[in-house]
């Protein structure tokens, strides 16, 4: 059997067609996300069940709606790192199946602090799909297709922003008590968890992981048939490099440097798109005080379906086009200025309409835009040894930016008003566009390509010149 190199198993992953397996594949990491998002974004919606069952004060709303986010910043560094040492295989299916435990243990709490201790475990589960998702997504896809492939990916959580307020209008509609409505919200998203679990186990290990982390050429060789259509056969010549250390990692200034531009951007993303989403049912209750629980929910709904979903389908569509750091820029721009105008100009957060119109082209913009893109940059960005634990540092100070903007935000808009919070939220988007600035455009490019310019960028130049921009 004739010997191929690792160059030319490399090759003809970056060079296949859009294949069933690729769709297959982004299906399944989807369907984790789907997850993720529905367990992240329920709470907004069940925690205001919650308060009242139990009675809750402000600072334990806001723990219980921040809980979750703290502890994905945990799992998402943890996990990432594992997924670079023991494989992305095994961390894929063990992060849904944390999942699945951690949200029956929530449907079933007896007590508050019971509650916050499986939404913690529940937490460490959705933050380590983070990375394992995208980077796995990542090294399956093709070049001219990279960044809708993952982006698809992550449009599964617009599915999971529309199901959750449309269960939750089903089971209040159907008359169910406070207790069991908000039970059955948490409880449900163990269902996808555990299909997922099943499906992932079933998925092959990353062959570019194989032959340049672990040198198991053979193995990616007889599984590049379903990327390639059997393009290429016979046995691989085994040329794995190696693991790259995490000392060795954050004290080189390039790699920290990137770190600084993807984690920096997402944390400041996720403090006003986590802040502002969760805490949307709230926002809505200021706005038109009037508003009872159902009609909250249904004018939530209306956002994700008017606003959001739309911007995930342009996104997908365009990213490879536009461009993932340019999409990125374009974001934050938008975010930026519909922030703005909320919270400069005079009665915009008490003229509902107006309110619900700029706040709304705010949400289409982060979906196109920022909230994909920083999930996409980190996992091309970064040396394949390293690659989930770069995507996992990323995504863990994300959601801390997420856990920051959840907490505070009740805190802030007592003291400061909806108008001064989202003015903030401005200022954030602001920050994020300037951030973006630092990073290199990836799209296009073969993964090998972007790891060989970002390891040769000198450790204190601005890695974003050293490759051109991408065509459009």
């Amino acid at each position: 059997m004739a010997e191929t190199s690792s160059a030319d198993l490399i090759g003809s992953l970056d060079d296949a067609k859009l294949s069933r397996f690729h769709l297959r594949a982004a299906f399944v990491s989807g369907m984790g996300f789907f997850t993720d998002a529905y367990d992240l974004f329920i709470i907004g919606i069940a925690a205001t069940l919650v308060k009242q069952d139990w009675h809750l004060d402000t600072t334990n709303l806001a723990v219980l709606n921040a809980t979750m986010l703290g502890a994905a910043c945990l799992g998402a560094v943890l996990f990432g790192r594992i997924a670079d040492v023991v494989g992305r295989k095994r961390v894929y299916w063990l992060v849904a199946a944390v999942m699945v435990v951690a949200a029956v243990g929530s449907a079933l709490a007896p007590s508050f602090w019971a509650l916050i201790a499986f939404r913690f475990l529940l937490g460490l589960g959705v933050g380590g799909d983070y990375p394992v998702s995208a980077v796995l997504m990542t090294e399956y896809a093709n070049r001219d297709h990279r960044g809708r492939l993952v982006g698809l990916v992550f449009s599964a959580q617009a599915l999971g922003l529309v199901v959750g307020p449309l269960i939750a209008l089903g089971l209040l509609g159907s008359g169910l008590s406070t207790n069991l409505t908000w039970r059955l919200l948490l409880g449900l998203g163990a269902v996808p968890a555990a299909t997922v679990v099943y499906l992932r186990r079933r998925m092959p290990e990353s062959p570019r992981y194989q032959v340049e982390v672990q040198g198991h050429g053979d193995d990616a060789a007889r599984q590049l048939g379903r990327f390639s259509a059997g393009a290429i056969r016979g046995r691989a010549a085994p040329t794995g490099t190696g693991r790259m250390g995490v000392r060795q990692f954050l004290t080189d200034r390039r790699f920290v440097l990137l770190l600084v531009g993807t984690a920096g951007s997402w944390f400041l993303l996720d403090y006003a798109y986590y802040g502002n989403t969760i805490s949307t049912p709230q926002i809505i209750k200021l706005i038109s005080p009037g508003a009872s629980a159902l009609t909250t929910i249904a004018i939530q709904l209306a956002i994700f379906v008017v606003a959001a979903v739309p911007g995930y389908v342009l996104g997908i569509l365009r990213i490879d086009k536009i461009g993932h750091r340019r999409l990125q820029l374009t974001g934050f721009a938008m975010m930026a200025l519909c922030f703005g105008v909320i919270g400069l100009v005079p009665g915009m957060t008490t003229a509902v309409l107006p309110f619900l119109a700029v706040y709304g082209i705010s949400y289409f913009f982060a979906e196109f835009g920022p909230n994909m893109t920083t999930f996409v940059l980190p996992g091309e960005l970064f040396p394949i040894s390293v690659r989930a634990t770069g995507h996992g540092i990323s995504a863990g100070i994300g959601k801390f930016g997420a856990f920051v903007g959840v907490f505070l935000f009740p805190l802030l808009e007592s003291s400061f008003g909806l108008r001064g919070t989202l003015l903030l939220a401005a200022v954030i988007s602001a920050a994020g566009f300037l951030l973006t600035l630092t990073l290199p455009e990836p799209a296009g490019r073969s993964l090998d390509d972007i790891s060989a310019v970002s390891e040769a960028v000198p450790a204190l130049a601005d890695p974003a010149a050293a490759l051109p921009a991408a065509t459009s």
